[in-house]
């Protein structure tokens, strides 16, 4: 019944938009699951763990705007993004995404989909550039992580096919709790 009561990607992009938000903050995370080797699928060859990979957008204050569905972990943050339509959406809600380095290349043309700077031996500007970027993400990133210090999703022994629904319900849970209390 909870995870029923999230906003779908496109409304919760207009609700942004309607609440003049700046920007909104993108990142993709790993949940772990309990599931035997044979399914590859959902390892994940970075973390080196089963699990399942869920795509958040918060708004900057740190509020949760969008939960999305779970993929098999192996899936990248880049293809997960293209799998659930993020950058047509926030195309169409007139929102730019601050993303962390994984999503780079996702908007070839910089305009919805905004990266910090990649490599070493970085000008002045871009070292700037990069701690400017990292200080408007981190409110949103740390919505983020409150999301996955649910104990639920520190390990999920369920079907990693429901994973949504829990992800979606903690989503729930959390704005309804930030507007209350």
């Amino acid at each position: 019944m909870l995870a029923s009561r999230a906003l779908r990607l496109r409304q919760a992009l207009r609700a942004a938009r309607r609440q003049r938000v700046p920007h909104v903050v993108l990142d993709g995370t790993l949940i772990p699951i309990d599931r035997v080797a044979a399914d590859r699928a959902y390892h994940s060859g970075k973390h080196k763990i089963h699990g399942v990979n869920v795509q958040v957008i918060a708004a900057p204050d740190g509020r949760i705007l969008w939960v999305s569905g779970q993929l098999p972990g192996h899936v990248h943050d880049t293809a997960a993004a293209r799998i659930w339509n993020i950058l047509p959406a926030l195309r169409t809600a007139g929102l730019v995404a601050l993303v962390d380095k994984g999503y780079h290349g996702y908007d070839p043309t910089c305009r919805h989909v905004i990266t910090p700077y990649k490599g070493r031996d970085k000008p002045d500007s871009q070292k700037q550039a990069n701690q400017a970027h990292a200080r408007l993400r981190g409110p949103g990133g740390r919505a983020h992580a409150q999301h996955k210090t649910w104990r639920i999703l520190r390990k999920l022994r369920s079907c990693p096919r429901r994973t949504w629904q829990l992800a979606k319900a903690i989503h729930v849970i959390h704005n309804y709790n930030a507007t209350t209390g």
